[in-house]
């Protein structure tokens, strides 16, 4: 039903709610989902939790994924993604847009927001894509610090304390991190950018008891492995962080393209979404259904006397 019902709404916190699923069974499939849409997709195809990514929300605003959204920009996104699914959402915290303090507003924002994790990562401004070359590393006690507040605001949002040490300190530099964050108080570590299975197992088997996830995007350092590969590797947790807004973007320039080339859309009709599944995916008879519930119109019987 529509989210406008609140009988229909979950009634425990999505912190609560991510938690639970961490303790099931078998590893978190959490797909990238860049708007309320994609979201209500990602609920459709049978997905109990979903993930918003830094990188997808930037380039869904034609910016970079340089640190330079804010927490007001990511709690908008958090907002329609936790409404229009009513599923449990990781977010993407970046370096938690300043220091202790500002790490605690934004946990508090996105809490509120209806967020049920956030991953803190440890490098300095201007951060980068965690694929990319030449991130450069936060003292790893400051950003223990920096868990140890967003730790200390939280209600029942879960925090991952994600580390991008592997590239420059290699696998004892990133295990020495993620040792430090869960000390501070993090729930589970984000290993980013590890390049081989060979480096998922031996980061997994020295953080044994751990809650991991792996970030399963294309076109970086990472090689394709499948959630089982991944779980069968030690982790609990799995992203597809862009994956979603890739696709999407192909189809738009592909899209651009035909108008510009043919005067029209009438090449495109077979690739587009019909008004009759946008109206399924939404939920429009729900609503209109809603709306004549509530607010009938009355004839009246009579004229009325004076």
């Amino acid at each position: 039903m529509p989210y406008l019902v609140a009988g229909d709404r979950p009634t425990e916190s999505a912190g609560r709610r991510f938690r639970a699923l961490l303790r099931e069974q078998g590893i978190l499939r959490l797909p990238g989902t860049h708007n309320g849409m994609a979201a209500l997709q990602a609920k459709a195809a049978g997905f109990k939790a979903v993930y918003l990514s830094g990188a997808a929300m930037t380039a869904s605003m034609g910016l970079p994924d340089l640190g330079i959204i804010t927490v007001d920009d990511v709690a908008f996104f958090v907002r329609q993604v936790a409404r229009a699914s009513g599923l449990p959402v990781l977010v993407d915290g970046d370096t938690g847009y300043g220091e202790a303090l500002n790490v605690m507003h934004m946990v508090r924002v996105f809490e509120e927001a209806g967020a049920g994790a956030v991953h803190l990562e440890d490098q300095l401004l201007p951060k980068k894509c965690g694929h990319l070359n030449d991130k450069k590393l936060a003292d790893a006690h400051d950003m223990a610090a920096k868990v140890a507040a967003a730790a200390k605001a939280r209600r029942d949002l879960v925090v991952v304390a994600r580390t991008d040490a592997a590239a420059s300190e290699g696998i004892d530099g990133a295990v020495a991190r993620a040792k430090l964050y869960m000390e501070a108080g993090a729930d589970a570590i984000f290993p980013e950018a590890l390049d081989s299975a060979e480096m998922f197992r031996a980061f997994a088997e020295r953080m044994l008891g751990t809650p991991l996830l792996a970030n399963m995007t294309e076109f970086g350092r990472t090689p394709f492995f499948t959630a089982a590969e991944f779980e069968a590797m030690g982790y609990a947790m799995v992203i597809w962080p862009v994956s979603a807004l890739r696709v999407a973007n192909k189809a738009q320039e592909q899209l651009y393209a035909a108008i510009a080339r043919d005067g029209g859309t009438q090449n495109m009709i077979d690739k587009m979404q019909t008004r009759a599944e946008l109206y399924a995916t939404i939920g429009l008879s729900d609503y209109e259904a809603l709306d004549a519930s509530i607010v009938a119109t009355v004839l009246p019987e009579a004229m009325p006397q004076r």
